[in-house]
Parts: structure tokens; sequence; C-alpha cells
């Protein structure tokens, strides 16, 4: 029996001084550890609203967008997409033909937000399925969007490097021409196998101007769309461009019903060479579009459903890194000039991303991305959103970020 002479039980020790203090110590840490992460989550919830501004909620359903028609100040609005429908949808703003900002593959059930910095004006926003109608969004001038029209920097310095860009789609539009012909030769001739062997390098002469392209919505929809947006998919009547001869030529291992789709595809690669050299680009747009294309492989294609059919997707990513270098080159001495610290980044972040890629390098092009491992995936996607980063420094270092 537990007890001590007199018959009461035994007193119970108190516990050490030291481990009065532990304990106590103990629950001061979690207390400032719990204060330091709400405020570090009011900090970033307040950054995140100072930098995105206000927030519009969309929701695509099947058919349509909800609301329709919005109004927005100019300026930096972010827009939460909600993905209400059963499908994989992407959501842009139009000015006319010209695509100002968009958010690819949204999961059904999910959402994801669209920062942009709208001028005033009217635009068009798409609505999940290609055929689905066109919602209008309307952005109000403030007065913060009138003092930054007129403190709008000397467009004169940029007048080179826009027309040398003018030269390089010009030329890149032509090999890509040459190389469709190839491909459409292939087709005609029956040759399965050289066919395939055409597709990759006609298909890469196209990532290498997709920024600008991919701002004429109808005609990259034409050329490039995938069969998640079309109505019935892969049958769909609709579907065709690139992504439709890829899936028969490497899904289906046929060329059966392809020659009237790779000659649509002629006619609207010429169309777009034609477009590309009739639409003048800004400057702030330069730089835009080719931090679009690198966010686009970070968030989007890095998964494999660009090129799910052939899988070249990591040709495609090389193209497109070829493409923007071309931005970063004729950018160079203007960046060199006003920030150099900007520049370093750019070009660090550049370099890395090719780094990783060229780790995939075989001597026929690139590893299939289905042998790609998720690791690397994930090495791809991280060093190409750090490159999307660091070209984000562009507009701000030129005077062009409150355009």
């Amino acid at each position: 029996m537990n007890s001590t002479a007199n018959g009461l039980p035994p007193k119970k020790a108190k516990p050490s001084r030291a481990l009065q203090f532990a304990v106590a110590g103990s629950v001061v840490l979690m207390i400032a550890a719990g204060a330091m992460f709400y405020f570090a989550s009011q900090a970033a919830q307040k950054k995140r609203i100072a930098n995105s501004g206000n927030e519009t909620v969309v929701t695509i359903n099947a058919k349509s967008c909800e609301p329709n028609s919005i109004t927005v100040p100019a300026g930096k609005n972010a827009f939460r997409i909600v993905n209400a429908s059963d499908r994989a949808v992407e959501w842009e703003i139009l000015d006319g033909v010209l695509v100002v900002e968009e958010r690819e593959n949204i999961v059904p059930g999910l959402s994801q937000i669209i920062n942009a910095n709208l001028q005033p004006g009217d635009y068009a926003i798409t609505c999940g399925l290609l055929s689905n109608p066109r919602g209008t969004l309307h952005v109000t001038p403030t007065a913060e969007s009138d003092a930054a029209a007129k403190a709008r920097p000397s467009m004169v310095a940029f007048i080179g490097p826009l027309s040398e860009y003018r030269v390089y789609l010009s030329t890149q539009s032509s090999a890509l021409i040459r190389a469709t012909n190839d491909l459409q030769q292939a087709i005609d001739s029956g040759d399965l196998a050289q066919a395939q062997k055409a597709y990759a390098p006609a298909r890469a002469a196209y990532q290498r101007i997709a920024p600008a392209a991919q701002r004429l919505s109808e005609l990259d929809n034409a050329i490039n769309a995938r069969a998640d947006y079309y109505e019935k998919r892969e049958q769909d009547p609709g579907f065709g461009g690139f992504h439709r001869l890829e899936f028969g030529l490497f899904s289906q291992n046929s060329i059966d019903g392809l020659a009237p789709v790779v000659q649509k595809l002629q006619a609207d690669i010429a169309s777009l060479k034609q477009q590309l050299l009739a639409q003048s680009i800004a400057p702030e747009q330069l730089a835009s579009m080719v931090v679009r294309n690198m966010r686009s492989i970070a968030e989007v294609r890095s998964n494999g459903e660009e090129e799910r059919y052939s899988h070249l997707d990591v040709n495609g990513f090389a193209a497109n890194l070829e493409g923007t270098r071309k931005v970063i080159e004729l950018l160079r001495p203007l960046l060199a000039k006003s920030s150099g610290d900007v520049l370093k980044k750019i070009d660090t972040a550049s370099t890395a991303l090719d780094d990783q890629l060229l780790l995939l390098k075989t001597a026929d092009g690139f590893k299939p991305y289905d042998q790609v491992s998720i690791e690397q995936r994930k090495q791809i996607a991280d060093k190409a959103k750090a490159l999307a980063d660091a070209l984000d420094g562009i507009d701000p270092a030129l005077g062009l970020s409150g355009l």
C-alpha cells in the first residue's frame, strides 16, 4: 500500500522551477507564433489586395458567364474566375481581336485569379467553350488613368525594338509557312511517318511566335485550341488546327481525314502572318505577352496538357524560350541603361530555364514528355515562373507600368 506512517497519502512532488519555466516559455512561443502567423496572413492579404485592385467574381457555367456584363474602373483589377461547369475552361479579356489577359485550364469546381491593368474602354470577355456567347467589360476612366496617360514616356526609344520585333515575326512566320507546307506534303502523299516527323518543326515554328500570335484570339483558336474547348472535344466538327493534326497523327496513328485540316491550317497561318504585321504592338505589350507565355508554362502547360498526343511539350517550351529571349535582346540596351539589376535577374532566370530544358535534350530533339518525371516537370514550372516574375520587372523599369 502506498501510504505514509500516519496513514495519509503522500504529497505530490511539485514540478521543478526549470520545468515550470519551460512550460511557460512554450506557451509564450505558441502565442507569439500564432500572432506572427496572423499578422503575416493579414499583411499578405493586404499586399494581394494592393497589387490586385478590386476583385470581381465571374462564374462560368456550361453555356454562359455570370455576370455577363461587367463595369470596373481603369487600373489594376483582379477577376476571380469560378468554374461552375463540368470541364476545364479558359477566360479571356479581348480588345477587339486582341487578347489583353487570359487564364487557361481552370479546373471544374475551382477558381483562379486574373490580374489585369486595364485602360479605359470597352472589351469583350469569353465564357468557357468557344461556342458560348461572349460577355462585355466596360472600363471607366479614373483620375489615376488620366494622369498615367499624360505621363506616358517618349516612344522614340522603343521604335527600334518594335521594328526589329516586327522583322522577327515576319521571318518566323515565313518559317512557319514553310514547315506547315512540308507537313501538308507528307499528309497528301500518305506518308504517316514523314508527317509525324514534320509535325515537330512546324509546331516549334509556331511556338516561337506564340506570344504574339496568342494576342489574336480568333486565329489562335483556329490554329492552336485544344479539344477541351469544343463541346464534343475531339469529335467536334469545329476541332481543327495543330491539335487536330496531332490527335490524328499520334493518337489515331492515321492521316485519314487530315488533308482538309492541314489545308485550313495553311490558310489560317497565312492570315496570321498578315495580321501579325498589320497589328501594332505597344511597348508595354512587348514584355507582357512573353510574361503571359511563361506563366502559361508554369501554371498550365508543364502538366503535359498542351501536347497530350505527341508528347512534344519540351520542344514547345524551348521554342517559347527562344521567342522570349528575342524580346529580351531587343530591350537589353534600354534595360542596361536604366535597370541593370532587372536585366541581371532576367538573364539569370532565362539561363536557369534553358539549363533545365537542356537536361532533357536528346539526339533527336527532346525527351518525350510522358518520360519526364514529376520532379523534372516541377523544376520546369518553377523556373518558368521565376522567369515570368523577372520579366514582370521590365515595364516598371522602363516607366511603362502605369499604362
